[in-house]
């Protein structure tokens, strides 16, 4: 018995009912994860069409995080893709990514926590080694630029205080947030997390630009060490 799934061509569908078409219709927002990718990839390959390619990605992957972590390699060695269709959904991957830290108007502003963490936490959810930023904010908390200062294995001994506060001390930042991932996916902080901290807040106070936040970075998750009284 032929137990594969059932599969339909995009063309099989009502006009008002394919992807484009929908997307062009509704809106972006209309749209699930593999419809969206579907129309990047524009065709399917025998026996599953676009939307089910984008399907098969996601749950190889993992979702979007897994996808945005995986080589260029790896994406396009999967059936129906190769070097073109991998490199079509990196480079939008990649401008979402970049869409997060851009304002059209104004510079985004920093409310609350998720409000920092969903400027990075696509990007670095998915690196494979520890990298620490810094978020540079004006008086009105709104993100001036973001610094990349350590990367590699980073531990209380390694970490200078000094080279975290000085891209803050050349812009003249009125305060500061600091964002590092691990790599793991497990976003809880170490001992080393929390001995950083407190180093950063109390330098923070001598040096009169204040840290705001430490968060932890993880897949698809993060911790706020401000909000747990880790350091602070």
């Amino acid at each position: 018995m032929d137990e594969r799934r059932p599969t339909y061509r995009i063309t099989d569908l009502a006009v008002s009912e394919r992807p484009r078409e929908r997307l062009a219709r509704l809106g972006p927002q209309a749209l699930n994860t593999a419809e969206l990718l579907a129309i990047l990839l524009r065709v399917g390959v025998r026996g599953e069409n676009a939307v089910q390619v984008g399907q098969r990605l996601l749950h190889t992957f993992g979702g979007l995080h897994g996808l945005h972590r995986a080589t260029m390699e790896e994406v396009q060695a999967e059936k129906g893709l190769g070097e073109a269709k991998a490199a079509t959904l990196k480079a939008a991957i990649e401008l979402g990514r970049r869409l997060a830290l851009e304002a059209p108007d104004e510079k985004p502003t920093i409310h609350a926590p998720a409000d920092a963490a969903a400027l990075v936490m696509i990007e670095m959810g998915s690196l494979e080694q520890e990298h620490l930023r810094v978020m540079l904010l004006d008086t009105r908390n709104r993100v001036q630029d973001i610094v990349e200062v350590y990367h590699g294995s980073l531990n209380s001994s390694l970490v200078r205080v000094g080279e975290i506060f000085k891209p803050a001390v050349r812009r003249n930042a009125a305060s500061i947030l600091v964002v590092h991932n691990h790599p793991s996916g497990d976003p809880t902080p170490s001992p080393d997390d929390v001995t950083v901290t407190r180093a950063m807040v109390e330098a923070g106070k001598l040096l009169d630009i204040e840290v705001l936040d430490h968060l932890v970075i993880g897949q698809g998750r993060y911790v706020s060490m401000k909000e747990r009284s880790l350091g602070f």
